[in-house]
């Protein structure tokens, strides 16, 4: 199982190297234009050339914000954690969400009333003018 494990290694660098070519903006492709770069990638990816030339000198790298470590930032940068229930916008949201909900069944609802009484009309026909559910028309 061992003596795939080189294999395995290289196949998995050519393929990263590929799919970050192709991923990347033009704007930070450096030396070469991004179609040749992925043919470089494709080319010389078995002798592990192409991917390496590709993450070495391809892709302008930039440094993390500040200068400064990630887990530097990340201590500096600290975010208090909010129960869904404790937040307040959270909870606004669902009250609106909630109302949305309520008018749009209000409207289903009343779209199927309409279409009831159409189909009690229809089935009824033009001589019998009652009401909903066989009870007489209002007068007045």
């Amino acid at each position: 199982m061992l003596r795939y494990l080189p294999f395995l290694l290289v196949l998995a660098l050519w393929i990263y190297a590929f799919i970050d070519c192709l991923n990347t903006p033009e704007s930070q492709v450096r030396g070469l234009p991004k179609v040749v770069w992925v043919l470089i990638i494709l080319l010389f990816g078995e002798v592990l050339v192409g991917p390496v030339a590709w993450l070495v000198a391809g892709k302008q790298r930039q440094a993390a914000g500040g200068g400064s470590t990630p887990s530097q930032w990340h201590r500096n940068h600290r975010t208090k954690f909010v129960a869904p229930d404790d937040n307040p916008e959270f909870l606004q949201s669902l009250k609106n969400e909630n109302k949305k909900d309520e008018a749009l069944l209000k409207d289903w609802e009343a779209d199927l009333r309409r279409r009831e009484e159409e189909l009690r009309r229809k089935e009824a026909g033009p001589g019998e003018a009652n009401g909903p559910e066989g009870t007489p028309p209002a007068t007045g």
